[in-house]
């Protein structure tokens, strides 16, 4: 399979279709795909799960998708701080859904649907609210909760550069759940800050392997 190296952003976008459950990088508005969103945005789809680390910062990114009325439910980590007031506002008032993962369950689920694995056990969240309605079982004297992997029709994912065949490597802590996203959705797109010929990038520093990546458009991120 090749990757496609897009011409904008919407170009990047086209296709995703209402209902699609969406992955979305970044940690904060670091390495959070912004141009992407945006486009997003302008591409109309609708009633979308939206799968990230937060749900939205400020009035932009991730934060403007909600605004829109676009996303039906969002899964995260961390749905509330200081600047999450789009989504606090929707929630208060009924109009999205939200399932609270912990962070590092979150990642795990999603590394799951992309190694195949049908389902794990994990200690955390055990005794919780978090762990009502799930199947609970004791191993080695402490109760673990049987979870599920997350996978996505679509994960936008920010990285700071591309080759021309779509291996990709990030910027410090931009790095954060892309690379777990691009192996648990069925079409991945890559927003990076510059594209480079291929052979440019070292292959032992690649984080990405093109195999992951269908699309790719410079656009600038973290």
């Amino acid at each position: 399979m090749t990757t496609q190296l897009c011409a904008d952003a919407d170009e990047a976008v086209a296709g995703i279709e209402d209902g699609s459950t969406v992955l979305v990088g970044g940690f904060g508005m670091a390495g959070m795909p912004v141009a992407l969103i945006d486009a997003l945005i302008r591409q109309g789809a609708k009633d979308l799960t939206v799968v990230s680390n937060n749900a939205g910062n400020g009035d932009t990114g991730l934060a403007a998708l909600l605004a829109e009325g676009r996303v039906r439910k969002v899964i995260c980590s961390f749905p509330r701080q200081r600047d999450s007031y789009v989504f606090d506002g929707l929630y208060r008032a009924d109009r999205i859904e939200l399932e609270v993962v912990p962070q590092g369950s979150l990642a795990e689920r999603m590394r799951a649907a992309g190694a195949g694995i049908g389902a794990f056990y994990c200690p955390t969240g055990a005794g919780t609210l978090l762990a009502e309605g799930k199947e609970t079982r004791v191993i080695d004297g402490r109760p673990h909760v049987l979870e599920y992997p997350i996978r996505g029709d679509v994960a936008l994912i920010g990285a700071h550069r591309a080759d021309r065949m779509g291996n990709l490597v990030y910027r410090k802590t931009a790095r954060n759940f892309g690379p777990v996203m691009a192996t648990a959705a069925t079409t991945v797109v890559a927003q990076v800050r510059e594209i480079v010929e291929t052979g440019a990038i070292d292959p032992e520093t690649v984080v990405t392997p093109s195999i992951y990546v269908d699309r790719v458009v410079q656009e600038g991120t973290a």
